[in-house]
């Protein structure tokens, strides 16, 4: 019965241990999967302006900017995003007051409520940035939602 009891508490112990490199894991890939994101359509959106001479006209949330649709892949750009809400194009728009010509935001919809989680955030800015969230292309942006600037 000790030696069941003693193997029990090892298991117990070694799972509590584990669950921090777990979170740890699933954070960055979380990360990851966002930096990509916004590295491809940041790229595409540079694509089209070269193209055209002017970036595309402001959406919501959500919604592809209807000068990118066959250009996007809609699929990313519409789901949820791995912090929650969804990618939303910005075309002059204020953020943490100051104005950008072209950025993607991450905002909270009804279908996709976005959750604020600065560890994340900063996570995210490790990957494609200089890591300090008041700095950089990814920043805190407008309603403390996490935004990549293309173009200042």
């Amino acid at each position: 019965m000790i030696e069941i009891m003693i193997a029990l508490t090892i298991i117990s112990l070694l799972a509590a241990l584990s669950i921090p490199t777990l979170k740890s894991v699933r954070r960055r890939t979380a990360a990851t999967a966002i930096g990509n994101d916004l590295r491809t359509f940041a790229a595409f959106f540079d694509a089209y302006v070269h193209e055209t001479g002017s970036w595309p006209a402001d959406t919501d949330a959500g919604v592809i900017p209807t000068e990118m649709t066959g250009r996007l892949n809609a699929v990313g750009w519409l789901r949820t995003t791995p912090m929650g809400g969804q990618y939303n194009w910005d075309n002059n728009q204020m953020h943490a007051g100051t104005r950008f010509r072209a950025a993607i935001a991450i905002t909270g919809t009804d279908t996709a409520p976005f959750v604020q989680d600065l560890d994340l955030f900063e996570a995210v800015d490790r990957i494609i940035d200089d890591g300090i969230l008041t700095t950089g292309n990814f920043r805190i942006g407008a309603d403390d939602e996490p935004v990549f600037i293309i173009a200042p």
